[in-house]
């Protein structure tokens, strides 16, 4: 994060979201792992769709990391990696939507919210881990 995204973020009072990035086979295999430890986060986002952009852009102003504890987010690109979301849906046994909000807790998906549905405030609360 820059000294500028710092700067903004504190002039408007806006939280600041620090995603993982969500790039490779081994990677979703390792965070369904450590799910078992600690929630994990997956915004699963279509570079190409304008509702996609504004979910996004909604949950990452709503998002404080307090309120959420130690659930680890990551940030998955369909369009770049559209073989990854393929295997989010069969590992975790969900439909693939875009966008789409996932929270994963011991090797199972708990929470899932697509389009216009997706609010912060409805998974704050929601890791039992």
């Amino acid at each position: 994060m820059n000294l500028v995204t710092k700067f903004i973020s504190k002039l408007f009072n806006e939280p600041i979201m620090n995603w993982n990035k969500l790039e490779t086979p081994e990677k979703l295999q390792e965070i369904i792992k450590d799910s078992s430890t600690t929630p994990v986060l997956i915004f699963k986002h279509s570079t190409r769709c304008s509702i996609s952009s504004m979910a996004l852009s909604r949950f990452e102003r709503q998002w404080n990391q307090e309120k959420m504890g130690n659930v680890q987010p990551y940030y998955l690109d369909l369009i770049q990696h559209r073989n990854i979301s393929n295997m989010i849906a069969e590992e975790l046994n969900i439909n693939h939507e875009s966008p789409q909000v996932l929270l994963v807790e011991n090797g199972k998906c708990t929470y899932n919210a697509s389009h216009s549905a997706i609010y912060f405030d409805d998974l704050v609360g929601k890791a039992q881990i």
